[in-house]
């Protein structure tokens, strides 16, 4: 980074410091990870200075043959790594998932349309029909629960539903839910009533391009993911559609709600896709899912609550109730030692998203950095160690950062 720190020091310094807090601390933020350093170069070339609104050799502008051979490379990429035919179209031009969500509700429905989803503080997204966000306000929402009991979903109850309010979509995703999603399962209810499924996988990616985890496709109709999160890629997105749906959806993305498309992150999203389908990336995505495992069993002999008793993923939810602190508290008393979390409710939750019963906790990022399960059963040791003794975080903060020189961001 010379140019930077010759140019602009405050700038340098800044993200000297964020580097140091990254390496010195352990991120169990769910959906955080690293990308490599290929996609991270690919991220500052020179892709970064070109403008290319329109579809691959449909553009408004010159300049594209390079563009343009780049972008249905990387479209033919999320084929290979998903295991798919041309009778799926992509898109890989939108900026983030909410907007590439915005843009599939937008194109498949009309307004005040019924999408039957479930509700944020059962592990959904905004984007699925918060009332805050535009997907609520602008569409009908009705919600299926978890399971009061099992704190799973409940299929038989998600078809009741559906067949009672008749939805004209269902959106299957979480943000929060750490066992299997049984794709097959919500076709079955899609097609019984007529709905489009939309699948958003935005945390799973990796798993199921990795194999540990079952894919949604040919059960959805349209499949939305981030690009960064399990799948180690740049911040960005990805819609994935049957293609007879392709003139319904890809023009609500461009020129729908956005511009041009940042052709440096579908650079660095090639080199990931790429990255997605070596054997070292199923190695990798099976172990995310052994550590999640065992991190949760580390947890457990400490006698914390684990949403649902364990977990089938990368995440799990900690209810941290029988602790007696909550969410927020947890979240910054973590932090004091070293250990990034993210405070989150728990389905049924009787206090506020601001400051929850719950803590949510992922493996994606200290998987990359190379822990496995020792690792994982320490790091449980230091939760437990800090949570019961608020005054041990300075000291464990200390050894977290030693420990992490173990352990190097790529």
């Amino acid at each position: 980074m010379t140019a930077i720190q010759q140019q602009d020091k405050e700038i340098f310094e800044l993200i000297k410091k964020e580097e140091r807090r990254q390496r010195d601390t352990i991120d169990l933020i769910a959906s955080e990870n690293y990308p490599s350093k290929a996609v991270r170069e690919a991220l500052s070339s020179i892709y970064v200075a070109k403008y290319s609104e329109g579809r691959p050799y449909k553009r408004y502008y010159g300049g594209m043959e390079n563009v343009d051979t780049l972008e249905t490379l990387v479209e033919e990429r999320a084929r290979r790594a998903f295991g798919i035919g041309k009778e799926w179209a992509v898109n890989v031009q939108p900026y983030s998932g909410s907007p590439a969500n915005y843009a599939i509700e937008r194109g498949l429905l009309d307004l005040k349309d019924k999408i039957l989803s479930v509700e944020l503080s059962h592990g959904g997204h905004l984007t699925h029909g918060s009332p805050v966000s535009l997907s609520g306000i602008d569409f009908t929402i009705c919600n299926y629960p978890m399971d009061k009991e099992t704190q799973q979903i409940d299929y038989k109850k998600v078809a009741e539903i559906a067949r009672k309010e008749k939805p004209k979509m269902i959106i299957t995703g979480y943000t929060a839910y750490q066992r299997t999603i049984d794709f097959a399962a919500f076709g079955r209810i899609a097609k019984d009533v007529g709905a489009y499924l939309m699948a958003d996988i935005s945390h799973i990616t990796g798993l199921v391009v990795g194999k540990v985890h079952p894919s949604p496709f040919p059960y959805a109709d349209v499949v939305m993911t981030t690009t960064h999160k399990s799948l180690r890629g740049p911040r960005g997105a990805m819609i994935i559609c049957r293609e007879e749906l392709r003139e319904k959806i890809f023009p609500k993305v461009f020129p729908g709600l956005q511009g041009g498309p940042h052709n440096h992150t579908i650079a660095a999203l090639g080199i990931a896709l790429k990255e997605a389908t070596t054997p070292a990336f199923s190695r990798y995505a099976a172990q995310i899912v052994k550590n999640a495992k065992a991190l949760a069993a580390g947890l457990q002999e400490h006698d914390f609550a684990i949403v649902t008793g364990g977990t089938d993923n990368h995440m799990m939810l900690v209810d941290l109730t029988n602790k007696n602190i909550r969410g927020k508290q947890a979240q910054e008393l973590l932090e004091s030692a070293g250990i990034v979390t993210n405070r989150n409710t728990v389905p049924y939750d009787p206090n506020s998203p601001f400051n929850p019963s719950g803590i949510r906790l992922g493996t994606p990022a200290t998987t990359t950095r190379g822990m496995r399960e020792k690792e994982m059963k320490q790091i449980a040791a230091w939760i437990a160690g800090a949570i019961g003794n608020p005054e041990s975080a300075p000291r464990v903060k200390k050894e977290v950062a030693s420990f992490c020189k173990n352990f190097l961001i790529p």
